[in-house]
């Protein structure tokens, strides 16, 4: 018997940008664990074991194209594509330049909006897809003086339903997960910046239901589970990845 084909997804192709950061890596290992053949696309190549890099600028459309006929080319077809890279830009909205407006949204809605566009081709020839874009508590809430990043989690949200709604017919699902506090090095920088910086760690890890930070492997589990075929009737959905942060009335805690 052969081992690889029981892997759920044997022979699936992935595609994850981003796939070199914390939350990226661990989807990209995830992922090859259980069988697919995965791209980690990111501008930097420091990817896991049995990963393909490659090197992409999600701004950029034809650095999208060329990373699509690259996985054209080896393999035929796209079965998975995860939009997980991002950025932050920690500003009131009058403190937000027009440029940091714009370098937020090329990189957080048109990178996820060129990446989608340009993967469906190869997911209608594999007769299937699963999109996973990257959406945020914040895309509901939001944290202060984060105004432009909450407001491209707000774009993200409403294009993975309007993308559900008009390819669900081809069988391509599209979802979105919405990280809350993750302990990534983006999340180590915005407390580092802050005054006291290990006693905010600290109270807003204990303002979470669970007490803890959630892990890059957490979110990993999840898009695994999104990505496979248990997942077959979710679709249009943001789901929420938070320890239960959002579940509770904050002023109740004081």
């Amino acid at each position: 018997m052969n081992a690889a084909a029981d892997l759920p997804l044997a022979g699936r192709v992935a595609i994850v940008t981003g796939g070199c950061g914390g939350i990226g890596r661990a989807i990209c290992d995830r992922l090859v664990r259980e069988g697919a053949h995965v791209f980690a696309a990111d501008l930097v190549g420091h990817c896991g074991a049995g990963v393909n890099f490659h090197e992409h600028d999600v701004t950029s459309e034809q650095s999208t194209t060329d990373l699509m006929e690259r996985v054209r080319t080896e393999h035929g077809r796209l079965d998975i594509l995860v939009n997980v890279a991002g950025i932050e830009i920690e500003l009131t909205i009058e403190d937000t330049t027009l440029d940091d407006w714009n370098r937020i949204f090329s990189v957080n809605v048109t990178g996820t909006f060129l990446a989608c566009k340009h993967a469906l081709p190869l997911m209608r020839e594999a007769g299937r897809g699963s999109i996973i874009n990257f959406g945020s508590y914040d895309g509901f809430i939001a944290d202060p003086q984060l105004a432009a990043y909450c407001a491209t989690k707000g774009a993200v949200h409403a294009l993975t339903r309007a993308m559900a709604c008009d390819h669900g017919p081809e069988n391509i699902r599209v979802n979105a997960v919405c990280p809350g506090f993750i302990d990534t090095p983006m999340l180590q920088s915005f407390f580092g910046e802050a005054g006291d910086s290990d006693r905010l760690w600290q109270e807003a890890r204990n303002v979470h239901p669970i007490r803890r930070y959630g892990t890059p492997e957490d979110v990993a589990n999840l898009v695994n589970w999104l990505a496979g075929d248990e997942a077959g009737y979710a679709s249009g959905q943001l789901w929420v990845l938070d320890g239960g942060l959002t579940a509770q009335v904050q002023q109740m805690r004081l």
